[in-house]
């Protein structure tokens, strides 16, 4: 029975709510903030963890980021949920599922996926992760007015706790966990199979998981796509010297500095910097930190990828491919694979 039949009754029993994991003992938010703030600006060359790009701000700017013409991402992803969702879906068909959702974002393009599962007769909860709080409240909002039939669960993690939670859910549900977008390229290819080997222990035989691959393409595509002439995307790195003045009490001179994004092609990714205009120091709380004059400060990494990369990554890790589906230009590529019988299973 789809949920589009589901009672008002079925639905309040999961309601709509979000969740944050514990984290270890003695750590909060605004410690592990400070610290990875701080061994960053210590480094040679310095660099930050791209997750900090998302408070409010930055979640509102990275939404600004999708709908921009160079983004081609975002719309090549829709086409590919739009024209074969129900191909995608056709694997939950009349089953019990739980959708789950890491790095949700916005969760727009998941809904598409979410309606249709749920015209396959799949019987669904969706369950978004997400490091930002702000993101999730949204994709819960927007649940409840455009999917009102959808028990939603929002969880405050990052990738990794989100997926030792995962392992501890109920056995006697399949899963489809969604990792849309561009978000395994923000990862070396060390993590990268690290967080797939990790994905494929978490889940059972039966279980499935729909992979977002940029592929490599035209560098005069990839170059606008992270250096728009708007500005929006130097605005979201910027942003980021923004929230560390604003929560921990630093004075980046944010005018001082200069957003630049490069295609490496050895590495196949694009990289994003942020450029210091000028020698200077910049002082947070006791400690001080001397930038020369244009030393580059890494934010974040977007690898793209041949389509023999996505085949290595699902043999690597264990996962029997289902099938790749792209977009009309083949620009990007959604990958369905499964988990298959554990060897030794009885």
């Amino acid at each position: 029975m789809s949920f589009l039949g589901a009672s008002a009754a079925r639905v309040s029993a999961w309601e709509s709510r979000l969740v944050r994991l514990a984290r270890e003992p003695g750590t909060d938010d605004f410690r592990r903030f400070e610290r990875d703030v701080h061994d960053g600006l210590s480094r040679a060359p310095k660099a930050l963890p791209s997750l900090y790009f998302y408070d409010t701000r930055g979640s509102d700017l990275f939404r600004r980021i999708m709908d921009l013409p160079e983004y081609y991402l975002t719309r090549a992803e829709r086409e590919i949920l739009e024209r074969h969702g129900s191909a995608i879906a056709g694997s939950f068909a009349n089953r019990e599922c739980d959708v789950v959702d890491l790095g949700a974002g916005d969760g727009a393009k998941s809904r598409i996926l979410l309606g249709h599962l749920a015209r396959a007769g799949s019987d669904v909860r969706y369950l978004p992760v997400d490091v930002s709080d702000g993101a999730l409240a949204t994709v819960l909002d927007a649940c409840a007015e455009e999917l009102p039939w959808l028990p939603t669960e929002g969880v405050v993690a990052e990738y990794e706790a989100g997926i030792r939670w995962l392992s501890r859910r109920d056995a006697d549900r399949s899963r489809l966990v969604l990792f849309l977008g561009s978000n395994v390229g923000n990862m070396d290819d060390v993590r990268a199979r690290g967080f797939f080997s990790s994905l494929y222990e978490a889940l059972l035989p039966g279980d499935h998981v729909l992979v977002g691959f940029d592929l490599v393409k035209d560098v005069r595509v990839l170059q606008p796509a992270y250096d728009d002439a708007a500005g929006v995307t130097a605005e979201f790195n910027l942003n980021l010297f923004r929230r560390i003045n604003r929560e921990l009490g630093a004075n980046f001179d944010v005018d001082a500095f200069r957003h630049y994004a490069t295609f490496s092609p050895a590495r196949r990714a694009m990289e994003s910097y942020l450029l210091s205009c000028k020698k200077q120091a910049v002082r947070i709380g006791r400690r001080e930190y001397a930038f020369e004059a244009w030393e580059p400060l890494h934010t974040e990494i977007s690898r793209k990828y041949y389509e023999s990369d996505i085949h290595g990554f699902a043999e690597e890790a264990g996962f029997v491919e289902v099938g790749h589906f792209s977009d009309e230009r083949r620009l990007f590529v959604d990958a369905l694979w499964r988990v298959g019988p554990r060897e030794g299973a009885g």
